[in-house]
């Protein structure tokens, strides 16, 4: 994690209301779309040149749909996503392919995002033939990405499945780094991992970031490692971002009811803190986003609501609170009518 200068700059990477819905369609001979599934609703954010933004939440949240909108992988419905100021969404083919040498993405399982028929130099050589950047130099360029990642370079002949976990992540990261991106997108990048493995694999992300000024945007469920790595948290639920701030103000005043209650779910490595501390336990199921609650989408669960007036409780069910600063800044932004009182 690395803060500099270019913080005080313009983002590289900004979201503004993105939208991505999937259609449901009926059975029958003749489908025809009868709903739709709100995977993400409306979501914005900003990203830095050496930054690492956090997005965090349940699973089935709309955290990998909205990495692979931002990368058009899955052509969002409407927003914008600027790459250097210029919009993704509107891209041709053509500029889009331009586009992909600046933004790249590692996934989650490091195993099925690796063909297993092909060596590693070819699996890490792969995008810069795609691109025409191969030439007599290039399988030096591979050797030196495969050593920069901590790898043997004389083990480039070998096959995925001859590699631990953690050195294939590693190999899905000098893949993504071989067309020397701006922006690399994390899709879960350490949660198939021991937890010994990611700690290397954490440690191997700051480096980069440190040495080539990349901007991160970090998908993740446990926020214990995001904590770790990421400058500025956004917490989502149900398609949309609930809270956003940095890092040390979203764990240290958190806001919103949701955050409190993941925050509280974090194990401390003291067993007798870890006896006394209050615990926030969320209730029931995450309604289905095809049909998510009105107002508030949190609020079918919320431990704080059931403590408000039937008034405002009457506001969280037919009033969607908007995402505004509450925090000590106007950066940490919540949406929740109510946060001030959590």
């Amino acid at each position: 994690m690395t803060v500099t200068d270019t913080d005080l700059g313009a983002p590289i990477l900004e979201v503004r209301d993105l939208v991505k819905e999937f259609p449901i369609k009926s059975g029958g001979v003749i489908r025809r779309t009868v709903g739709a599934v709100q995977a993400v609703s409306g979501v914005s954010f900003a990203i830095r040149p050496g930054h690492t933004l956090g997005l965090v939440g349940e699973s089935g949240c709309g955290k990998t749909t909205t990495s692979r909108a931002i990368l058009h992988l899955q052509p969002a419905n409407s927003g914008q996503v600027l790459f250097e100021g210029r919009d993704v969404t509107t891209m041709s083919p053509a500029e889009l392919r331009r586009m992909r040498r600046n933004m790249q993405i590692v996934f989650q399982d490091p195993y099925a995002s690796l063909n297993p028929r092909i060596t590693v130099n070819e699996i890490i050589a792969e995008p810069l033939k795609i691109h025409g950047l191969f030439d007599d130099a290039g399988p030096q360029q591979v050797a030196s990405l495969m050593a920069r990642v901590g790898l043997n370079p004389e083990h480039g002949n070998r096959y995925p499945h001859e590699f631990s976990g953690g050195q294939r992540q590693r190999i899905g990261i000098a893949r993504a780094l071989a067309l020397k991106p701006k922006v690399l997108v994390l899709d879960e990048p350490v949660s198939a991992l021991d937890v010994s493995i990611q700690a290397g694999v954490i440690n191997l992300l700051e480096d980069l970031q440190d040495e080539l000024g990349l901007a991160y945007l970090f998908v993740a469920h446990d926020l214990s490692v995001v904590r770790h790595i990421a400058d500025e948290v956004a917490v989502m639920y149900l398609g949309k971002i609930v809270e956003i701030a940095s890092t040390t103000e979203l764990f240290d005043h958190s806001q919103h009811p949701y955050t409190k209650a993941l925050i509280s779910a974090i194990p401390i490595p003291d067993p007798r803190r870890e006896r006394e501390r209050e615990r926030i336990i969320v209730q029931g199921d995450v309604p289905s986003p095809a049909n998510p609650p009105s107002g508030c989408r949190f609020r079918t669960r919320c431990p704080l609501r059931m403590t408000l007036s039937e008034a405002n409780q009457e506001r969280c069910a037919g009033e969607e609170p908007a995402l505004v600063g509450r925090g000590r800044s106007e950066a940490h932004r919540v949406a929740c009518h109510f946060a001030e009182n959590g």
